[in-house]
């Protein structure tokens, strides 16, 4: 067996992240007649098909299955080396997204760690919608996105690297009891079409009347409806506040699904070592399972 050569790992990887080669040569920055080379070269390495590849959609293959998990490690080590050896001389900018409901759960404790080892590195953080997000990394107006899948990425629901399911929860007012109102007054802010869809109609599955009181893409918002007594609301786990109640089937409402939150990368930045070392910051400090 020949050495596996990053590159030809990373573009598989890129190939299993985005479901297809064309989406794949956009995120490695490479035709698709090189992305196809680099995997045919990467196959004959490893004396096996890595990928099948049907008419509309491709697997994995059971070696390919084998092989990601090393790839993902051996491309994160890759870049910890390279960091590592370049030590406090990295310096830049890194301009980071981040929706609202993520912000203080889980890019305050990246922020706290980074800025302590990189402190010559200039950071700027958007905090916007993720369906906001993904056209500026496709802009390059922004560098890494941590984003909510099915929001941003219609048309490529498995680009960027998946980090973890995050909970959709109701909650409401303890003081207000919002869920005993009919009809079921709701506080929406941006789930995304398939989610929203999921929500109201788990809502009309059981019966019940409902009217949105609230829509809008800001989380402060929805949080001062719902804490007013006005409406109950979906919201991701980590952005609720303790003093609000979380309600379930036995309040009369629907189980909700989890949402995948992934880390996007601008094809821009791939030279930058700033943006090498905040990528594997979010990915350590996220606990990134390959």
């Amino acid at each position: 067996m020949n050495d596996l050569q990053i590159d030809w790992l990373r573009t598989f990887v890129a190939v299993v992240d985005t479901g297809s080669i064309t989406a794949a040569s956009r995120q490695v920055s490479r035709s698709q007649s090189a992305v196809s080379m680099q995997l045919k070269k990467l196959e004959e390495c490893v004396g096996s098909s890595l990928l099948n590849r049907g008419p509309r959609h491709l697997s994995l293959t059971p070696p390919g299955f084998d092989l990601l998990a090393y790839a993902r490690q051996l491309i994160e080590l890759h870049g910890r080396a390279q960091i590592a050896m370049r030590g406090s001389t990295v310096s830049g900018k890194v301009a980071v997204g981040v929706p609202d409901d993520y912000v203080a759960s889980y890019f305050a404790p990246i922020l706290r760690t980074f800025a302590n080892r990189f402190a010559e590195v200039e950071i700027s953080v958007v905090c916007e919608p993720s369906s906001s997000l993904l056209p500026r990394i496709d802009r390059g107006d922004l560098d890494l996105a941590l984003v909510t899948r099915d929001m941003a990425t219609r048309g490529e629901p498995n680009r960027g690297i998946f980090l973890f399911y995050e909970p959709l929860v109701w909650v409401a007012s303890d003081q207000h009891e919002a869920w005993r109102k009919n009809p079921l007054p709701l506080a929406l802010h941006e789930l995304g079409n398939r989610f929203r869809g999921e929500v109201l109609a788990g809502i009309a599955a059981l019966g019940r009347d409902y009217r949105v009181v609230y829509s809008s893409h800001n989380l402060t918002g929805q949080l001062a409806v719902v804490e007013a007594g006005l409406a109950v609301a979906a919201l991701a786990r980590s952005s609720v506040p303790s003093h609000l109640k979380l309600l379930d089937t036995r309040h009369g409402l629907p189980e909700l699904p989890k949402m995948e939150v992934a880390l996007v990368r601008s094809k821009d930045s791939k030279r930058s070592a700033a943006v090498d070392a905040m990528h594997s910051e979010v990915l350590q400090v996220l606990n990134f399972q390959p």
